[in-house]
């Protein structure tokens, strides 16, 4: 079964795509802001991954 816009929807041209992701992808950066530090278990875990990185170089 269609969706309820399926017959009556008007197709998008692959700017005007481009530009709303844009402007989404834009509105996003400037609402999620990232967190300064990585979670201590990440942290935790690149730590490991780099001690066993150089050990086996």
């Amino acid at each position: 079964m269609a969706g309820p816009f399926a017959n009556d929807s008007e197709q998008i041209d692959r700017r005007t795509s481009r530009t709303i992701c844009d402007a989404v992808g834009e509105r996003l950066q400037q609402n999620l802001r990232p967190e300064p530090r990585l979670p201590m278990h990440l942290e935790q875990l690149l730590n490991e991954l780099r001690q066993r990185d150089c050990d086996t170089h």
